[in-house]
């Protein structure tokens, strides 16, 4: 067994909590309360500076260990979410329809999504191109920043 660690680090979208262990992540929140802390454990560690380079935008993808989700379809769903590239974005209809899946499911997925950031729902916005809902920080007002960032890096639009 595997004693739980976590961090809680600052970010220019508010302090974010990792919690994990040796072998993998289990949960990532935005917004969280609690006084700094660095993690000791390997897979910790690691998402401490991968979201660091992240926001410096030294980084676009993330190689960490996630705790599995229970279904073979939900690890399906959520592998095509951590696929939407940096920079891109994807309507919950167009991204349903690429993983022969429903525009519901998709969002089910992001609103229980344990990883911001790391599993992208920032990135899955409504049909017509407006943001949409975002479990994460203050929702929407987060979301658009994550959006913003990326698209800073990128130089490119968004849908």
């Amino acid at each position: 067994m595997y004693a739980r660690d976590h961090a809680l680090i600052a970010t220019p979208i508010g302090p974010i909590r990792i919690e994990g262990d040796d072998r993998q992540l289990y949960r990532i929140a935005i917004g969280a309360d609690g006084t700094p802390a660095n993690g000791s454990s390997i897979t910790v560690r690691a998402a401490v500076d991968q979201l660091a380079a992240w926001f410096a935008g030294e980084r676009r993808s993330f190689d960490l260990p996630l705790s599995p989700l229970q279904s073979a379809r939900g690890m399906l769903l959520r592998e095509g979410l951590i696929a939407v590239p940096f920079g891109s974005t994807i309507s919950y209809g167009q991204l349903a329809r690429t993983l022969g899946s429903s525009a519901r499911a998709i969002g089910q997925l992001c609103a229980r999504n344990p990883f911001p950031l790391i599993v992208p729902c920032h990135r899955v916005l409504n049909e017509g191109g407006s943001l949409g809902a975002y479990s994460a920080g203050q929702g929407p007002t987060t979301k658009s920043w994550l959006l913003e960032h990326e698209r800073r890096l990128t130089g490119e639009y968004l849908l």
